[in-house]
């Protein structure tokens, strides 16, 4: 059930504690504000206190642009053509022993060339220096994820300096939605999502999964490098869009000048997007430097991951673990719906000291696990039709799948509703998929009353008045295979007719407007 994921420098750091201190190792500590856990019955959940961890602390973005604009001209003289400068196949050496904390690895495998662009590079440096309290913010925040997107990134040997690049793309906020609909900490565009494999439906958005939008950017990000040969410009593809790269490379060689990163022309926002990263860079090479601290972050794993096997509520999975609500949400955040479905998300993340009290507490829960399922409307159906036949309030319904006033769904949809209280099969892989809510404009609706035709039953009448059978038989309290007098009548409720305006109302609009236009004059 459980994945671990563990590396063997962790392994290496603790033996050499063991061999040089003969002592055990220190527990894990860190600055944190106590964590609030649901008290349940002490029968059937192991109150056993996982470590604290910090609250999760929704932080703005930091701006696109520096408060002052930079008057600097990029430098395109004596610049190198476009070739291949840091080979993405290039080795890294690692030291004999594994650093402790998780600024020091990065610090050993920075390999990117610093962009030529001084002035910016200076502006964000001061920017970021100047406000240590966001800094701090934002580090306790990626402080659940650094660690992951580092080993990853090592594993593929790519350079370090983008393991910071979430910094500067969501300040480490996988719940980040910017005004384009980039989401996640790796601000993932939806055409861009599905280019690269990123499951968006009903029920979760995978440009929020920290494992899948991982492995997401860092795909893209060597497919960038491969067509580019040149980190710098892949970076400012990812920005912009590597169609956009592409034609201001052509430009640049018709006009003659350096196809590189300071010779091609882009928007403000990409040319200040690398010197950004230089400068975060920067204070983590040096923060003694800029006269800032950074938060000590341990090199070893946050979180592990746990299969699901039945479906469970969001609430119980995170009492049963004992983890904070928020905090299990921070780490989960592709999860739309107050549940997980295993058909659909069989794998969520949990503080790593906390995965076996989960599983323990599991393993003695007695009681159902899940509270809420799927429900596809069987036709286009108003909100509180649906709500009565689920037996929710409308209110409720309404709220749980935010659908807006005015609003009801057509057949098809998917709908979150209550649990029977014996129900527990899993909802299935192929609702959990593919499901999807289809909303359309309410309907008004005029009962009407219709005569039924020699030899109809109460299905085939409702195909000729265009209503479903379920809906007629229910109006009519009536079975669809009912047979039908000829002459017999039975209520219909069809759409309402939209008023017709009156001659004597179409004068008096046209007058009114006459009378404004005249005024306007």
């Amino acid at each position: 059930m459980r994945s671990r994921f563990l590396p063997s420098a962790f392994f290496c750091t603790l033996t050499c504690a063991f061999i040089l201190t003969g002592c055990a190792s220190q527990p894990r500590v860190i600055d944190a504000v106590s964590v609030q856990v649901n008290t349940v019955e002490p029968k059937t959940i192991q109150q056993t206190k996982p470590s604290p961890r910090p609250e999760q602390i929704e932080e703005p973005f930091s701006p696109q642009f520096p408060p002052q604009p930079v008057s600097s001209v990029p430098n395109t003289q004596g610049l190198s053509p476009l070739v291949r400068t840091q080979p993405i196949e290039a080795s890294i050496t690692a030291p004999a022993q594994a650093p402790i904390d998780l600024w020091s690895r990065i610090r050993r495998n920075l390999s990117m060339n610093d962009v030529e662009d001084p002035d910016r590079v200076a502006e964000w440096e001061h920017w970021y220096a100047s406000r240590p309290d966001y800094i701090e913010r934002m580090t306790r925040r990626a402080e659940r994820y650094l660690f992951y997107v580092v080993e990853e990134i090592e594993k593929r040997k790519m350079p370090s300096e983008l393991a910071l690049l979430p910094f500067i793309e969501s300040a480490f906020n996988p719940e980040a939605v910017s005004s384009a609909k980039a989401a996640g900490m790796w601000q993932f565009m939806p055409a861009t999502g599905r280019t690269f494999d990123l499951t968006q439906n009903l029920f979760r958005d995978e440009r929020r999964d920290v494992l899948e939008s991982t492995r997401a950017a860092l795909d893209y990000l060597e497919k960038l490098h491969r067509m580019f040969g040149d980190w710098h410009l892949a970076l400012a593809a990812y920005n912009w869009g590597e169609g956009n790269v592409m034609r201001a490379i052509k430009k640049a060689q018709a006009n003659n000048d350096a196809p590189t990163y300071q010779g091609i022309r882009m928007p403000n926002e990409t040319r200040h997007y690398v010197p950004k990263l230089q400068a975060v860079e920067n204070l983590v090479r040096d923060p003694e430097k800029y006269g800032i601290s950074l938060p000590m972050l341990p090199n070893h794993p946050f979180f592990d991951v746990v299969s699901i096997e039945k479906d469970i509520d969001v609430e119980l999975a995170a009492e049963l673990a004992q983890v904070d609500l928020s905090e299990f949400k921070a780490l989960n955040p592709s999860l739309k719906y107050p549940i997980i479905f295993a058909e659909g998300n069989p794998k969520v993340l949990m503080p790593w000291e906390n995965v076996t009290v989960f599983e323990t507490n599991l393993q003695g829960w007695e009681g159902p696990l899940a509270s809420w399922t799927a429900w596809v409307a069987p036709s286009n159906m108003k909100i509180g039709d649906i709500a009565k036949r689920v037996g929710m309030s409308e209110m409720e319904l309404r709220r749980i799948n935010n659908i807006p006033a005015g609003r009801s769904v057509k057949a098809g949809s998917t709908l979150l509703i209550k649990r029977g209280k014996h129900a527990d099969e899993n909802v299935s892989s192929k609702i959990a998929e593919t499901g999807q809510l289809i909303l359309q404009a309410e309907v008004r609706l005029r009962k009407a009353r219709m005569k039924a035709r020699s030899g109809e039953t109460v299905a085939l009448m409702a195909r000729r008045v265009g209503v479903s059978a379920e809906s007629l038989s229910e109006w009519n309290r009536l079975k669809p295979s009912h047979r039908l007098k000829k002459g017999q009548v039975l209520t219909v409720y069809v759409p309402a007719k939209p008023k017709a305006t009156s001659t004597a109302q179409k004068r008096t609009t046209s007058k009114k407007k006459s009378s404004i236009t005249a005024k306007n004059r």
